[in-house]
């Protein structure tokens, strides 16, 4: 039963907790850490981690998603970022970072990434991007917005994507609109897909149930929140308890399950997660995989070259993000994507080496896998 709190005569809230709010707890055994898998599978694609790189300019290009998919992990494309809309990507993006780190007005980095996407998206470079995805061997993941979804789709199957990653701030499987043009019905959409979709990002258990009602072979809880970058609840009031949405979802999961006889749904987990701890502790919360974008952010290899922002900065009218810098040291200093994810490390906080992190906590916990690490039990702090 939900815990309701009185927050005024005649209305209530419901208690939820953020992921800094619990703590796993151990079993009465523990392994090795070499007796640990961190594998997992999404549809036919599998994977050695379950990390995924958040779609944004900032953290997957071409090349990045490449090496992420040669390393063992999956990136994600922006199908409508700066490589769909503009052909030196490399040298605006430069741009990006000159503005940024030389005024201390952070709406003028803003107003650039405004201005750059306000570019039509090309088809064809969104295509050769792709390709050079999936020339390299990796599974090939885009990600597009329900308003870009008919449109984008075709051009990304005939590219020859592996997985759909339909993204927006907030979805819903129903969409209530008085425009003219048709909105998308997911389930019909996604029914005639030949390609597995990911869907999101949503933040309570009903959503998630609907959205794994439209046949989408993973759901996305969470808007891609990070501290003091993403101000989606500043904007329009609205956040996610991480901890909270991620069990909530899991919960759908587990009935979804019962109700079709054993149809089994991803939950990747996106927001507030920048170290191995609090990936342990969404995993442990019941997602499958996260999706992360300040931690490759960091990365030597990383686009942005030191700062990081949401895709949902450069909306046209109403900006739902900024650009910060990563705290890493200077360029010649910062870890390449391998270090993030499998170390050597040097960081006490668990920002690199993550993979290392979360197959500690499992073994210290007693747990294999991904799946039986689900199960472990947690605390609140009060």
């Amino acid at each position: 039963m939900d815990q309701l709190v009185e927050i005024g005569k005649g209305r209530t809230a419901r208690r939820t907790y953020q992921l800094d709010d619990i703590s796993i707890v151990p079993s009465r055994r523990t392994r090795s850490s070499k007796h640990v898998s961190t594998s997992w599978r999404l549809d036919a694609y599998a994977f050695d981690f379950p990390l995924v790189a958040h779609p944004t300019d900032a953290v997957v290009s071409p090349s990045t998603a490449a090496q992420l998919g040669k390393l063992g992990g999956l990136g994600v494309l922006n199908g409508e970022g700066l490589w769909a809309r503009h052909q030196d990507v490399e040298s605006l993006l430069a741009q990006v970072a000159e503005v940024a780190g030389g005024d201390a007005d952070p709406r003028k980095a803003v107003r650039l990434l405004q201005e750059l996407h306000s570019a039509p998206i090309r088809h064809e470079l969104l295509a050769a991007a792709v390709r050079t995805v999936k020339d390299s061997g990796a599974t090939t993941a885009v990600r597009v917005s329900p308003q870009h979804a008919r449109e984008l789709t075709p051009v990304l199957l005939e590219a020859g994507i592996d997985l759909l990653v339909i993204q927006g701030t907030i979805i819903s499987a129903e969409h209530v609109t008085q425009d003219a043009a048709e909105p998308i019905n997911l389930k019909t959409f996604i029914g005639e897909l030949d390609v597995p979709v990911i869907a999101g990002g949503v933040s309570d258990y009903r959503t998630a149930l609907h959205l794994m009602r439209t046949g989408a072979a993973g759901v996305i809880v969470g808007y891609g929140s990070t501290e003091g970058v993403t101000t989606s609840e500043d904007v329009l009031g609205i956040g996610v308890p991480m901890a909270t949405a991620i069990a909530d979802a899991a919960a759908a999961r587990r009935d979804y399950l019962d109700e079709t006889g054993g149809r089994y749904v991803h939950v990747i987990a996106d927001g507030d997660i920048i170290s191995s701890g609090q990936l342990a502790k969404a995993i442990a919360c019941g997602a499958d995989a996260a999706m992360l974008g300040v931690p490759f952010a960091a990365a030597a290899e990383a686009p942005g070259q030191g700062w990081y922002w949401p895709s949902a900065v450069a909306h046209p009218s109403v900006p739902r993000g900024a650009v910060a810098p990563v705290d890493v040291a200077e360029d010649e200093d910062r870890p390449t994507l391998e270090h993030v994810l499998f170390g050597p490390s040097e960081d006490p906080f668990g920002t690199t080496n993550l993979v290392g992190g979360l197959r500690r906590a499992m073994a210290k916990s007693g747990y294999s896998d991904i799946k039986e690490f689900q199960k472990v039990g947690l605390s609140v702090r009060v």
